[in-house]
């Protein structure tokens, strides 16, 4: 059974921790280093990887760490913030064991890294985007390895995210505005992304493709 701690911050990063655990058994066979995991609010991602970020003081020891981004608890669903998690440790599992690519860029190898935990990389955030790129979202495989190790964490383990960030209600109108009067549209090609009113037609001139809207 998932335990709980009381205090907010043991709480907090004993969930995350055990989470990564637990994937790292299900998902990758154990083979993942001990990584530090943080809560960052980077921009709009929903989390990401930086390989050997920190240090110990004498230097002996380097570690990487994983981000997630506490803005987005509160708007996506427990297993969706996990999805982002296993993505980042499936990006620690290619610093350590694979071939990274140039910074940003997610390459054929990532692809196929993802694919095999049960995560579908795709550029435009829907089933069927290209899978490589330099901006990715990804989709849950249904019925895949990552589905089913995420429920059983969820259903059978207890795990929750234990605390959201409470927003009032004119800032979350704000945002709502915001969001209304811009729409990101993504070439299928390349990924390059563009912004502009809803219903506008965007070409990518790189590739000379229709970009579309990507919705996450």
């Amino acid at each position: 059974m998932f335990r709980s701690p009381t205090d907010p911050t043991t709480r907090t990063y004993t969930g995350l921790t055990e989470a990564y655990r637990f994937f790292n058994a299900r998902l990758f066979a154990g083979r993942l280093p001990g990584c530090l995991i943080t809560m960052q609010r980077k921009s709009k991602a929903y989390g990401y990887f930086a390989g050997r970020r920190f240090t110990t003081p004498d230097g002996v020891e380097v570690t990487d760490e994983i981000a997630l981004n506490p803005r987005h608890f509160a708007e996506r669903s427990t297993e969706a913030t996990l999805a982002t998690l296993v993505r980042e440790m499936v990006h620690l599992q290619q610093a350590h064991f694979g071939t990274p690519s140039r910074p940003g860029y997610h390459n054929r190898e990532w692809a196929g890294l993802m694919r095999a935990v049960g995560l579908i990389p795709t550029a435009t955030g829907e089933p069927g985007g290209k899978q490589t790129g330099q901006q990715m979202g990804h989709t849950i495989e249904p019925g895949g390895r990552f589905a089913l190790a995420c429920a059983e964490l969820i259903e059978e383990q207890g795990f929750s995210v234990p605390y959201v960030e409470l927003r009032d209600a004119a800032e979350r109108e704000a945002r709502e505005r915001k969001a209304a009067s811009k729409t990101r549209y993504t070439c299928p090609s390349c990924g390059a992304n563009a912004w502009a009113k809803p219903g506008t037609r965007l070409a990518c001139d790189v590739c000379h493709r229709s970009m579309e809207v990507r919705r996450r």
